[in-house]
């Protein structure tokens, strides 16, 4: 395709699959917080997506195909810039880098390898000790699964790294979005980073709300 063949069209389809995967984010995160309203919110919340399997599996194909073309690119995006990167401009590089976007390879991998453990746990329930079930009316008992898994142990610990991983690598990503449509300068770009930070860490607290509240006993 003529679109791959170039840098800027490899950065254009790393930046539109990484916005669409920010929405997937946003709305997993709404899901996933009905667990606030009770057993029966998420329970419900659950069902209702099952009740719904070719679209499910369409949007789980979806999906894959996005983190794939997105991971792809992204390691081809990032060694041709290191290899254009004169090395008498790397003190200024750094000058300018985040931790954020030093670290866009490493929380990428990071996010991959949760993306397989949480499948692994809560879709295809094959971690040791999780626990499944159906609830008092027969929908399958996705309270009692998450909040077993957060009481206690390593399980929340790897998921609050992981979203502090997701933090990272959203600081960036979606200021550079931006960038990459060329929506941005050197007025804007300020606004732009702060902005896609702050956005970052209201996900950041959305997420780990779960296990952090399960933690303290406020659901159980």
């Amino acid at each position: 395709m003529q679109i791959t063949n170039s840098a800027v069209g490899r950065k254009l389809l790393m930046a539109i699959t990484g916005q669409l995967m920010v929405l997937f984010v946003i709305v997993h995160m709404l899901g996933n917080s009905s667990i606030f309203l009770g057993a029966n919110g998420i329970n419900a919340y659950a069902k209702h997506l099952h009740d719904l399997p070719p679209l499910v599996w369409a949007f789980r194909f979806s999906m894959l195909a996005f983190i794939l073309v997105h991971a792809w690119f992204g390691i081809q995006v990032s060694v041709e810039n290191s290899a254009a990167t004169p090395k008498k401009y790397s003190v200024q590089k750094h000058l300018r880098a985040t931790l954020s976007s030093k670290s866009m390879i490493w929380t990428g991998v990071i996010i991959a390898l949760f993306v397989i453990y949480h499948l692994l746990h809560f879709t295809v329930h094959a971690i040791p000790g999780v626990v499944t079930g159906v609830d008092a009316i027969g929908r399958f008992d996705v309270y009692t699964m998450v909040v077993n898994a957060f009481q206690s142990g390593l399980v929340p610990v790897i998921y609050i790294a992981a979203m502090i991983a997701v933090f990272l690598h959203l600081s960036h990503g979606v200021g550079s979005f931006f960038q990459t449509l060329g929506w941005n300068n050197a007025n804007t770009l300020p606004k732009i980073s702060n902005t896609s930070r702050g956005f970052s860490f209201v996900l950041l607290l959305g997420y780990i709300a779960i296990p952090v509240v399960i933690l303290a006993g406020i659901l159980k």
